[in-house]
């Protein structure tokens, strides 16, 4: 017997319910565990400070905690350092009452900022709703405030597991914001002029992928296809992959465009041009034949114009300014880092290389 209509959307209905739960639950469980640990480092900041205690105290209270709760995890002296860390570096912020009493109220507040915190509700948000994980990696990364912020807004919005948090901090992505050369104040209308310099970056970071000094464009480009979830969370925001080699036609001419993506938060077509080698000025030229024929042919009355960027190994600024001046079609050059470029401390987390070049065949 065929199911009904009402029951199909019965279904659908109970399978949204309980993924919705299953996050809300998620989420509050790191706000409720973000919380204990930023507690436990004020009543240990506190007390071994009005004690007059030593550093080897620290070492006692977790042996201590051990013994009363069997089976104990996350309380190694260690992380009670962490917690130290994380409550003298935020002791700004004003905590409220446990999660539970936060229901009872309804309210979504974990932290309340005091006047010295200057974080809104999207800040607040995002702080409470990372790992402390996250926050770790962050705080012993970044010096800032504004810097800290800036990666805990986007490994909220992004959803980026700690190792990708990790590598987009080495890879100065803060520094990096609004640096890509592009012709985009010309090109774009105003409403999208801000949000394409926060979405594209003047340097991408390829340490997922083996790159061997010999491999050509599609090499790379296989690779990184094979990679295409890791390339995706390095891209930055609102990404979806369309396709690799992408046929385009024009007058019985095929035309094939490295990497298509289409970008929701720009509501445009995203073209990708992979190049081993330094900045050439003739690929503006290719790309702006590709972008014209994507607004011709392959985009939706209701989307944006396309934009296009250039991934290539090495660029002059200066040429890149004077090949895309003229050029009307939004267009940026970044750069790739490849895998032996990654700083020496973090070769330590990635896959052997050996491995990895297995797999990506």
């Amino acid at each position: 017997m065929k199911p009904s209509k009402q029951y199909l959307h019965l279904i659908t209905e109970l399978k949204q319910s309980i993924i919705n739960s299953r996050y809300q639950a998620a989420r509050l469980a790191n706000r409720e565990q973000l919380m204990l640990y930023f507690k436990t480092g004020k009543m240990l900041t506190e007390k071994i400070d009005a004690e007059k205690w030593g550093a080897k105290v620290v070492d006692q209270i977790s042996i201590d905690l051990q013994k009363l709760l069997p089976g104990l995890k996350g309380f190694s002296r260690r992380n009670l350092m962490k917690m130290k860390q994380f409550y003298l570096e935020y002791h700004q912020l004003v905590i409220v009452p446990s999660v539970t009493a936060q229901l009872e109220k309804s309210t979504e507040s974990l932290f309340v900022p005091s006047a010295a915190a200057q974080m809104n509700a999207e800040m607040l948000s995002a702080f409470a709703s990372i790992s402390f994980s996250h926050h770790i990696v962050i705080l012993s990364k970044c010096k800032s405030f504004e810097e800290r912020m800036f990666y805990i807004l986007e490994t909220a919005a992004q959803f980026w597991p700690v190792s990708v948090t990790e590598h987009q901090i080495d890879a100065g992505l803060f520094q990096k914001q609004g640096k890509l050369p592009n012709n985009f104040s010309k090109t774009l209308s105003e409403d999208l002029k801000p949000s394409a310099l926060q979405v594209f970056k003047d340097e991408y970071l390829f340490d997922f992928i083996y790159i061997q000094d010999g491999d050509d464009e599609r090499n790379i480009e296989s690779k990184v296809v094979a990679e295409i979830r890791d390339f995706i969370l390095r891209m930055g925001k609102g990404f979806s992959f369309i396709g690799n080699q992408y046929r385009v036609e024009l007058d019985g001419e095929e035309f094939f465009i490295d990497l298509l993506f289409f970008n929701r938060n720009l509501q445009c077509l995203v073209a990708f041009e992979l190049k081993k080698g330094k900045f050439k000025p003739e690929y503006a030229g290719q790309l702006n034949f590709y972008l014209n024929v994507l607004d011709e042919k392959i985009k939706l009355s209701h989307e944006n114009s396309s934009i296009g960027i250039v991934l290539c190994k090495e660029k002059n600024n200066t040429v890149v300014e004077f090949s895309v001046k003229s050029i009307d079609k939004a267009m940026g050059v970044a750069t790739y880092k490849t895998s032996k470029q990654t700083p020496i401390q973090m070769k330590g987390i990635l896959p052997d290389a050996n491995e990895l070049c297995k797999l990506l065949e």
